[in-house]
């Protein structure tokens, strides 16, 4: 009896020492980030549950960035929505316009009383996700930005210089004609083919992508990437592709594996993949730099655009909830949280903070390239053209692209008919999601 007697006032004493474990809120956040990157964005999750005991957020692998947006929306629709959920940037549009879903970032922290300073965070970023007077409406997490790798030691096999990679997209050419001659199964290929040949090429080369300001000024908008300079270099590298000069991998970012196995010598990719490749190849291997340029079209590179994903909130959850979820965000842009972030992925650091704890700590000097993706995007103070895209039904509109593309690398259509077709087909989409948000 006696032992039933402490065991119960035991019991009792932790208990009572422990009410917070008892009462913690459930965060809940949907994200589409598998393997690895979901093993450290469970660590964050874990760090953050670690550092307080009032709340506990839970992330939940949700498949892809499309299986997660789609998810979130049926999920709000049945009036059972995550607290949080990451959305790609070609969804910021949809997302704008998504009336009464969205609880902004900037009223969510103002309603939490949460430090909130906009100034601390990367122009680019958070551009891109604010509205036109600047309040930020979603919480920028992984960005990313496409940089130029290189395999030094298929380089090498091909007479060239693995320090001195190419800045203009004729010596690209060049160097990757000489690295097939040299015995490798492709010179280049790109991912994301719509995201770093047509996107973020126009924002490069200074070229608009759509009318108002690319989509920042309106949703009333008529696409325009099928520019005499896209043509050409959409041109360029469907002749690229009979020697296998150019070789197409996939859309989305299946052809990193044509680089990371070792058969190509270039990959314009996401800063993102720097870590997977260092992996593959060998860190001292690899070489990243900027993406190149066609000298005819611009004199010198302007800036490129971010791509990766951001976090948005969602309305439907009792008040009280957003007070942790407030404190997470702020905890996931912390500098130490963010620089580490940055460093194990590839992602770009949301903020200027975690950038210099970055540089302070040696890191760009031990891993060559890796401050290549800030560099960009910061190059020059972005124009209409190179501020970012928000384009409603956007996701639609890259498949659009991805069709038109095949065609021209399959052999079927000239690059002049395809992107005329996609712009046609593209802006059938532009006025179905302007109809809808009228």
């Amino acid at each position: 009896m006696t032992r039933i007697h402490f065991s119960a006032v035991a019991a009792a004493a932790v208990l009572a020492s422990t009410p917070a474990a008892w009462a913690q809120t459930e965060i809940q956040w949907w994200h589409a980030m598998g393997g690895t990157l979901g093993e450290v964005v469970n660590a964050l999750a874990d760090g953050f549950n670690k550092s307080q005991s009032e709340f506990k957020v839970t992330p939940v692998y949700k498949g892809s960035y499309t299986d997660t947006l789609t998810a979130a929306i049926a999920a709000f629709r049945a009036k059972q929505p995550p607290h949080i959920v990451q959305v790609f940037e070609v969804g910021t549009a949809n997302m704008m316009a998504a009336k009464g879903a969205v609880y902004p970032v900037y009223q969510l922290m103002a309603d939490a009383k949460e430090p909130f300073d906009p100034k601390a965070y990367i122009g680019p970023v958070y551009g891109y996700y604010s509205t036109t007077d600047g309040k930020l409406l979603s919480m920028p997490f992984n960005s990313s930005t496409p940089v130029l790798y290189r395999n030094k030691e298929m380089m090498k096999k091909a007479g060239l210089d693995p320090e001195k990679p190419p800045t203009t997209w004729p010596e690209l050419g060049e160097m990757a004609k000489k690295a097939v001659a040299a015995g490798a199964k492709c010179g280049f290929t790109p991912q994301w083919q719509g995201w770093t040949m047509i996107e973020n090429f126009g924002a490069w080369h200074n070229l608009p992508y759509a009318t108002k300001e690319n989509g920042f000024g309106g949703i009333d908008i008529e696409l325009k990437f099928n520019s005499p300079a896209h043509v050409k270099h959409i041109q360029t590298l469907g002749e690229w592709s009979k020697d296998k000069t150019f070789v197409y991998g996939g859309r989305d970012g299946k052809s990193n594996a044509l680089f990371a196995g070792g058969e190509c010598a270039f990959t314009i990719g996401s800063s993102a993949n720097s870590a997977t490749n260092d992996k593959a190849l060998g860190k001292a291997n690899v070489g990243i730099s900027m993406m190149p340029y066609w000298p005819d079209v611009i004199a010198k590179p302007q800036n490129s655009i971010i791509g990766g994903a951001t976090l948005w909130v969602l309305k439907g959850k009792p008040a009280a909830e957003y007070k942790g979820v407030a404190k997470f965000l702020s905890y996931l842009a912390g500098p130490a949280v963010q620089a580490k972030w940055h460093q194990e992925t590839g992602y770009v650091p949301i903020t200027l903070a975690a950038a210099e704890i970055t540089e302070k700590a040696g890191f760009y000097k031990t891993n060559p390239g890796r401050d290549v993706a800030v560099k960009e995007l910061t190059l020059n103070p972005p124009t209409v053209n190179s501020k970012g895209l928000r384009i409603g039904n956007f996701v639609q509109i890259r498949d659009v692209v991805d069709e038109e593309l095949e065609g021209v690398w399959s052999g079927k259509k000239d690059a002049k008919t395809a992107l005329d077709d996609a712009v046609k087909r593209g802006n059938e989409l532009v006025k179905r999601f302007e109809a809808a948000n009228k």
